[in-house]
């Protein structure tokens, strides 16, 4: 990447946006940090610093559309343009439907939905008159899959990638330079689960296996500057839940009646503060970080997020694995196999 290139990050201020700006710092970016919780965007904006990069702090809810449409002028005021947009500020309530309250819902869908499309709109705004930029919709697993528990979050995420896929297309048939890609997560340890509003008998945890959220933020950094893929992947279990629920959606209903209350809480005290309303740093005047409290059962590498980085090392790889395997039966055919040239060899 070079250096230089102006990024917008939006819930920038703990869990994967956190990471994420972190991550573009390393690669020498000027990095604006979008979220509400004041604190952690302090936090955040001396990381990014510290890694290499130049810091833009942008206190902005992400429900407010003329909000964001200011912010984005001011990120364009201050560096000149916009590269990249990445949207990932969220929120969320953890209890059955019926438990949740219409403002709740109404809430969630409009951070965690409506401030996407805020922010894509706002970003097209600059990249469109410059022909040029990359929007990245952090999505997640729960984009194809709805899980129990999190009826407004999946709601959300599927609405987005709806929307992004509309989108595409009008970007395609206007021959646009501007691209956008989605990013589907798994479960990371971020401090969301602190912060959710929550209503389970026990405390809300992600369902494992649970990633490191620097995963995720490699993965939104390559995206951002390889969009032609439509989408990728992170984690294992995300493929693996992508494609059950494409294959056999009723076998996964099922299942998750059965399995999905219990994974997704745990023993111990709930959060004690919720960030539906207002930002959770806000009270205590507290930095929470990216990591959540379950770095000690998270993984900081995935082979399928390398494997998605990297489809066209392992397509290259199968293919030869695969002309070796045809070679080799080949031979046994002909009643020798593909060692015999050696063992004439060796004796």
């Amino acid at each position: 990447m070079k250096r230089g290139k102006a990024v917008v990050v939006t819930g920038a201020s703990a869990g994967v946006g956190r990471a994420t700006a972190r991550a573009f710092g390393e690669r020498g970016a000027r990095v604006a940090l979008l979220a509400r919780g004041r604190e952690g965007l302090a936090a955040a904006a001396q990381e990014v610093r510290e890694a290499g990069g130049e810091a833009l702090v942008v206190p902005v809810d992400m429900a407010d559309a003329k909000a964001v449409d200011a912010a984005a002028q001011q990120v364009a005021d201050t560096f000149g343009h916009i590269d990249v947009w990445v949207n990932n500020a969220f929120t969320g309530v953890f209890a059955p439907f019926t438990e949740i309250s219409a403002d709740e819902f109404r809430r969630v869908t409009e951070v965690t939905y409506l401030g996407y499309v805020f922010g894509t709109r706002a970003a097209l705004r600059h990249m469109l008159p410059r022909d040029k930029g990359t929007v990245v919709q952090v999505g997640s697993a729960l984009a194809y899959r709805g899980v129990p528990l999190q009826s407004a979050y999946c709601g959300a995420k599927h609405a987005i990638q709806g929307f992004t896929e509309s989108l595409r297309c009008e970007l395609l048939h206007d021959g646009s330079k501007v691209r956008t890609t989605m990013v589907q997560l798994p479960a990371v340890n971020t401090p969301q689960f602190d912060w959710v509003v929550d209503r389970l008998p026990g405390r809300a945890r992600p369902v494992a296996p649970v990633y490191q959220p620097e995963v995720a933020a490699r993965a939104i950094v390559h995206a951002a500057f390889h969009p032609r893929r439509r989408e990728y992947w992170v984690g294992g279990s995300t493929a693996a839940t992508l494609l059950a629920n494409a294959v056999v959606p009723g076998l996964l209903d099922r299942y998750l009646a059965r399995t999905g209350y219990d994974s997704q809480q745990e023993d111990g005290p709930h959060g004690t503060t919720a960030n539906l309303w207002s930002p959770a740093d806000g009270a205590r005047g507290r930095d929470h970080g990216a990591h959540g409290r379950f770095d000690g059962e998270s993984a900081d590498r995935s082979v399928q997020e390398w494997a998605s980085r990297n489809r066209n090392r392992v397509g290259a790889g199968l293919v030869v694995g695969g002309l070796g395997a045809v070679v080799a039966a080949g031979l046994r055919r002909r009643g020798r196999t593909p060692w015999t040239p050696l063992r004439r060899i060796t004796g």
